[in-house]
């Protein structure tokens, strides 16, 4: 999985300021809208993919495209609403953002013993520990954000570590969105750092 956003050289404090009194407005209000019914649609979906999986070991591949550009849709939400990013985020699952990208490799086939444990006992050992986990690291990102407004403000940036901490716990929200939506069998890592490439072994 490839999450990654890329951090501008200045930030508009125009936008800062009208994302921070009218976000709610004009942001919040017509994505909420949207999501909450085509929400509807990827639930029944995953619903389908599920038994699907179960009885054939693979994800249908329609599916799993409609998933990931959810994903897509509300990785780029969070990044304009978290003053990642300028611009309006696009609305539905069509849309894009140029500073953000967001890549998820189909799998091939996904394990059914897996799938099955995760139904049933995902709350145990998926759920439980990562909510803590995120539950803490959200209190740092939400004191960071503030920060952030802040830095924006008075100097139209950024400090890098910041935002590579913030876009990481986003990237760890992908991932486990993704391990409980059966999108892939790999355990999510308690780490918001990007996955590192593996060299491929040069042909002869």
């Amino acid at each position: 999985m490839n999450f990654d956003i890329a951090q501008q050289e200045s930030y508009s404090r125009g936008e800062l300021l009208l994302r921070t009194f009218f976000g709610w407005l004009y942001i919040m209000v017509p994505h909420t809208i949207v999501l909450f019914f085509v929400g509807i649609w990827s639930s029944i979906l995953h619903f389908i993919a599920w038994w699907v999986i179960l009885f054939t070991g693979r994800y249908p591949v329609s599916f799993f495209e409609f998933h990931v550009k959810m994903l897509a849709w509300t990785m780029r939400l969070n990044a304009v609403t978290w003053n990642l990013v300028d611009g309006y985020p696009a609305i539905g699952i069509a849309g894009s953002h140029p500073a953000v990208t967001l890549d998820i490799p189909y799998p091939q086939s996904l394990s059914r013993a897996k799938l099955l444990l995760r139904a049933f006992l995902g709350f145990i050992y998926v759920s439980i520990p990562h909510g803590i986990c995120l539950y803490v690291r959200m209190l740092a990102t939400s004191f960071l954000n503030f920060l952030s407004w802040w830095s924006i403000l008075f100097s139209g940036r950024i400090p890098a570590n910041w935002f590579q901490f913030n876009v990481g716990t986003l990237r760890w929200m992908v991932r486990l969105n993704m391990y409980m939506a059966n999108m892939t069998d790999d355990y999510p890592p308690f780490s918001g750092k990007p996955t590192p490439v593996v060299a491929q072994p040069a042909l002869p």
